[in-house]
């Protein structure tokens, strides 16, 4: 069906530090639907803010995405 999304794990780390209660990691990463979910919410009230954070730094294996080092 579709390939994988390559992105970069560094900009999308920073990004969600500081404006993943907005959804912009979310919106990087393709997924339009939950970045504007979690900006309408404030990043799901800071409680999804923080596991974005914490997946993100762990670099887990989203579907769909390819993080690359850049």
């Amino acid at each position: 069906m579709g390939e994988d999304r390559q992105v970069s794990w560094l900009l999308t780390l920073l990004m969600s530090i500081f404006f993943g209660s907005l959804g912009v990691d979310r919106f990087i990463m393709g997924h339009v639907g939950l970045g504007v979910l979690k900006l309408l919410t404030g990043g799901g009230f800071g409680v999804w803010w923080l596991i974005d954070l914490i997946l993100i730094a762990t670099k887990y294996k989203f579907k769909g995405i390819v993080w690359v080092e850049s």
